[in-house]
């Protein structure tokens, strides 16, 4: 495997058993600014030489929608209004669509639409706290313990990285309202592929009257400045072109500057992140809220052809705490679930009936997971502060803690087949009972579907060790592509 000269904190996929090694011209995209300025000529003649042309690959796209904290699958997609009183919540199960599968009756627009969507009730990791927990299925990093920044690339990054070919002025990877940090601790990011594989990020509230996307928005005297400057720098580098470049050595770098150029100045670029060109009725169909906007401006995204986009469902929507960690001292967990649960509820469906109703169904893979799921037992303790959902300090309320042992994950699109529950969990939903699944089975599925094989890519880090994407996991059958 070879090592890009002076930038050694590039992580780079080598298939297994490939023959020449050489570097795709992709790299050069991968490299920008940072990387041409630390090669020497005969360096970038050794590059030019080992480019191999971007093979074709059909485009698909996942939208992931994180539900950072750790929801209840026991008030969502694991319903046990059978178990004991001592686990049983207040909310009973009710029928979908279709016969057999019941989910929390929280969720009544979701139960109308099961036919669009599969249920895993068996993800179990050994994830504990939330940063552990997060970087495990997001990273598929094993270690139990909760680390300030990731060791391992979180999926989408190594999907940008391997996917960084781009046309059109649109950033490969958009992260609305990221899946980035839990308190100090860094849950995900690109770790050894470094900051270039970060994901272009969307903040504050798309619901608000006036929204403007940070970067996008700016006036006509800064946008020419900027195209300006990038313009001379790119003169400058044109200056050693006719000694590398020939035959089009260059032409990455040239991709990378239209990009950024596309991005600045494209009114179609622009309007992929604007919500208010959306008629009325689909906003309110989505729900006037951060949440619902937020899925809206997702599927504009995809639309537009961004291949990986994250959003995070967590703030005041979720109640006094800002995220789904119902511990007692929180917040009342059955009173945070029957606040935010008819946000999430009309967010999600709107956003797969549109996935189906649009044809994006059959590349549009959509994810929705947190980290772990909530203990089956319920918990009690004195409030640590009112608020939304929550008591006055002091007062004895219900709550669930952290449960990595059994978590629920709802797919939709991507062409698999839906209608259908995978796994099974006790009468307490406490422990899988029926088809055990791993993170490294959940990112082996993601791979699978990004057309990414998993098996035989490597990362290589800054210590030069080459990295298996996934260890220890198999695509999950059930979720396999059903039509083409």
């Amino acid at each position: 495997m070879h090592k890009i000269p002076s930038v050694p904190w590039l992580g780079r996929a080598q298939p297994a058993g490939s023959v020449r090694g050489g570097r795709p011209r992709r790299e050069f995209l991968r490299m920008g600014l940072t990387g041409f300025s630390g090669l020497t000529l005969s360096q970038l003649y050794q590059l030019r030489a080992q480019a191999d042309s971007p093979p074709a690959r059909p485009r698909s796209a996942v939208i992931m929608v994180w539900l950072r904290g750790g929801a209840s699958h026991l008030e969502t997609f694991d319903p046990k209004p059978q178990a004991p009183s001592e686990f049983r919540g207040p909310y009973q199960a009710i029928a979908t669509n279709i016969p057999g599968i019941h989910i929390s009756e929280l969720l009544p627009r979701l139960a109308t639409i099961a036919d669009k969507y599969a249920i895993l009730r068996s993800m179990s990791h050994t994830g504990g706290g939330h940063p552990a927990g997060s970087l495990q299925l997001l990273s598929g990093d094993t270690d139990v313990t909760d680390k300030l920044c990731p060791a391992l690339p979180d999926w989408m990054s190594v999907a940008h990285f391997l996917r960084s070919e781009r046309r059109g002025g649109l950033p490969n990877y958009v992260a609305v309202n990221a899946v980035d940090r839990y308190d100090n601790f860094t849950i995900a990011g690109p770790a050894y592929l470094g900051p270039s594989y970060e994901p272009f990020k969307v903040t504050g509230n798309p619901n608000e009257p006036i929204f403007e996307v940070p970067g996008l928005r700016i006036d006509e005297r800064v946008r020419r400045e900027r195209f300006q400057m990038r313009s001379d720098l790119r003169k400058q580098l044109d200056s050693i072109r006719s000694d590398i470049d020939v035959a089009g050595a260059m032409a990455a770098f040239d991709a990378s500057h239209v990009q950024s150029m596309n991005l600045l100045t494209s009114p179609q670029a622009c309007d992929a992140f604007d919500v208010s060109k959306e008629p009325d009725s689909i906003r309110e169909r989505y729900g006037r809220n951060q949440w619902g906007q937020q899925c809206l401006m997702a599927r504009r995204l995809v639309e537009a052809g961004v291949e990986i986009i994250t959003t995070e469902f967590d703030g005041p929507l979720c109640g006094r705490v800002g995220n789904w960690d119902d511990h007692a001292v929180n917040q009342n967990v059955f009173d945070a679930m029957k606040f935010r649960a008819p946000i999430l509820d009309q967010a999600i469906s709107a956003l797969i009936e549109d996935i189906y109703s649009r044809g994006l169904d059959r590349h549009v893979l959509l994810v929705v997971a947190g980290e772990f799921g909530r203990s089956p037992r319920i918990s009690y303790g004195a409030s640590s502060g009112s608020g939304q959902a929550s008591s006055p300090a002091g007062t004895i309320q219900p709550g669930r803690d952290h449960w990595p042992r059994a978590n629920s994950m709802l797919f939709a699109g991507g062409g698999i087949q839906t209608g259908q529950v995978i796994g099974a969990t006790d009468t307490r939903g406490e422990e899988p009972v029926e088809r055990l699944v791993g993170p490294g089975d959940f990112l082996a599925t993601i791979y699978r579907h990004l057309r990414i094989d998993f098996s035989r890519t490597m990362l290589v880090t800054r210590e030069g060790r080459p990295t298996s994407i996934v260890n220890n996991g198999r695509p999950i059958d059930e979720l396999a592509r059903a039509v083409g």
